[in-house]
């Protein structure tokens, strides 16, 4: 298994379009045995799904994202964990125990209203 977070400064970016880098964690048998932080050279957010597939990332931790990106994930076969933030590392620990809090509905429809397409500013996230 590996698992994608969208990644900055140790914690979870919120805005999955946006991201300039994933962490990718590379588990086996219910552990990470490494992970390596990976640019996404400005790919947005419909290249991304197909960065993370060739990256051979089959689960993904994000802040916000669109529909149009999740479809594109769902394509891809990557599982998405959304509406998650704080630290990288112990999302995907509590991913692997079991116990990860995320909300399957996330959703971010406002790209570029108010915020300057930054939803990290008020945790797009927590949208419902």
């Amino acid at each position: 298994m590996k698992i994608g977070v969208t990644y900055e400064n140790g914690q979870i970016f919120q805005h999955f379009g946006h991201t300039e880098q994933f962490k990718v964690y590379d588990v086996q048998d219910g552990r990470v045995v490494s992970s390596t932080v990976i640019d996404t050279n400005g790919s947005g957010h419909g290249a991304l799904a197909g960065f993370l597939q060739a990256h051979q990332v089959d689960t993904l931790i994000c802040g916000g994202i669109g529909a149009g990106a999740q479809n594109a994930l769902a394509s891809a076969g990557i599982r998405l964990y959304g509406g998650v933030s704080g630290d990288a590392d112990a999302a995907v620990e509590a991913l692997l125990k079991g116990n990860l809090e995320y909300n399957p509905n996330v959703q971010c429809n406002h790209h570029g209203e108010h915020h300057g397409g930054n939803c990290g500013n008020h945790g797009c996230g927590e949208h419902r």
